[in-house]
Order: C-alpha cells, then sequence, then structure tokens
C-alpha cells in the first residue's frame, strides 16, 4: 500500500469542471483531513497550498486543494464567478472528494468561503484555520472603500478593472459580484460556528486590514478563538517564517480537534 499524489477533475450539474489536487494516505496519522480554499483570482498551486501539500505528506495527512469556477484549471470565466457559486463549489469538493471530519484552511477570500461551508456543513468541519480571512469583502472592503467614479461605473457598466499589485492583469469585478455578495454578508449578523478558528494575520496588509480580522473575531460564536498577528506581514503571508507559523498553527489546530 502507498501513498498516492493526484489530480483530477470534478464535474458540476451544470457540465462545469471543477480541477483539483490531492494527497490522500492509506493510514493517515489521524482521522481529521485537510481542505485548502484559495483566494481571489488565485489557484491551487500557489505558495502556501503547495508548502501544505508537501507538509501533509510528510505528516501522513489528507489534504485537498481545488480551484474554483473560472480559477486556475478549472472551467468557466471568471467574471461570472460569485460568492454564491465558489461556496457551491467548495461544498461539492468537501462532499464529493473527502470523508470524515475536516480542518478547513481558507486564505483571503477562500476565508469567507470557509466559514460559509462550515456553517453549510457542521457535522464534518471540526476547525478553521484562516489566513488575511476577508469574509464580506465585496461589500466592506470593495463597495465601502470605492470612490463615486468606480462606483458609477460599476452601475453603468457592469464591470470595474481593478489594477492588482499581485498579478500583470488587472481584478476584473463585476456589479454582479457586488450584489450576489450581498446575499451572503456575515459579520453584522453574527457567525454560529463553535468550533476552534485559528486566524494568522498580517499587520502590514493592504487588501485585508488586520482590523478586519478583529470584526470576524467578534462576530463567531465560538469562544475557541486565536489571532496571530504579524507586525511585519502582508497580504500574502508567504514568507519562509509565515508558513513556518501555518504549520504549526494546522498542527496545533490538529491536536486540538483530535484531543
Amino acid at each position: 500500500m502507498t501513498d498516492t499524489k493526484g489530480s483530477g477533475k470534478l464535474t458540476r450539474p451544470d457540465g462545469e469542471i471543477l480541477a483539483y489536487q490531492i494527497d490522500k494516505c492509506d493510514a493517515p496519522a489521524g482521522p481529521t483531513g485537510l481542505v485548502w480554499l484559495g483566494g481571489f483570482k488565485s489557484d491551487m498551486t500557489g505558495t502556501k497550498a503547495e508548502a501544505l501539500s508537501l507538509w501533509a505528506r510528510g505528516a501522513k495527512r489528507n489534504f485537498l486543494r481545488f480551484d474554483y469556477f473560472g480559477h486556475g484549471q478549472s472551467s468557466g470565466i471568471f467574471t461570472k464567478g460569485t460568492i454564491g457559486r465558489w461556496r457551491e463549489d467548495a461544498l461539492a469538493a468537501i462532499d464529493e472528494l473527502t470523508g470524515g471530519p475536516q480542518v478547513l484552511i481558507g486564505s483571503s477570500m477562500g476565508g469567507w468561503i470557509t466559514l460559509l461551508a462550515a456553517l453549510a456543513r457542521p457535522e464534518r468541519v471540526k476547525a478553521l484555520v484562516l489566513i488575511a480571512p476577508a469574509p464580506d469583502f465585496t461589500e466592506a472592503l470593495m463597495w465601502a472603500g470605492f470612490s463615486h467614479e468606480v462606483r458609477a461605473t460599476l452601475m453603468r457598466d457592469g464591470l470595474y478593472r481593478e489594477p492588482s499589485e499581485y498579478d500583470d492583469e488587472p481584478y476584473e469585478i463585476t456589479m454582479n459580484l457586488i450584489e450576489e455578495g450581498r446575499r451572503h454578508l456575515l459579520l453584522d449578523k453574527g457567525i454560529a460556528l463553535t468550533c476552534p478558528v485559528r486566524i494568522l494575520q498580517g499587520m502590514k496588509d493592504e487588501s485585508v486590514p488586520w482590523q478586519h480580522a478583529m470584526r470576524l473575531v467578534e462576530a463567531l460564536a465560538s469562544e475557541d478563538v486565536t489571532v496571530n498577528l504579524s507586525k511585519t506581514g502582508d497580504h500574502r503571508l508567504s514568507t519562509a517564517a509565515d508558513i513556518a507559523r501555518l504549520v504549526a498553527t494546522v498542527e496545533d489546530v490538529l491536536g486540538v480537534v483530535e484531543g
């Protein structure tokens, strides 16, 4: 019997394809698997996801990562994606590609999707690790921060191309993304999750300010919530020290949920 690392395609009911990679152990170190949920316009081959995959193989942990609709190797047009669509992608990946208890690890927008997935599958999700989490970002970080001119462009054209420091191409933000995102807002109504939550946040993060993470802490019902603030950390949190903190956090929370 050997451990395996493989890739595949998950077909959704509308015919769209989700690409995924999975590290699967025949004799895992514990019953709890790990699922990676990436950020807005990112993919499953990023630095943090790759590092976690390498660690998971060495630690004998099942680890799943996937690309949302319109991201990476998955099918679909990015500008047709919404928070609800990406939530459904996450639930399909969890339901069809994993078994047993899971720890969800969400980065940036993936933090929002992680929270939504955990609310929908509380019996499966045992803990969350969130990296620069951005719940409600379409409203609280985009719409609220847009100038009158940007809002006018969105309402007139349905699309705004925002320059990105993380990509050569601009972020294509649609009015539909903003409007549909309003159906999934969490921070102002409380988040009824009681599982352990671990948050990693950089104080130099210009995309998701550290104060946003504090709003999340206040909104969570769980009393088992900790925040690790890096004074010099940016939004990526991908340095060697950042990766070490991430791995240590995952190891810690696995110890908590498995006793």
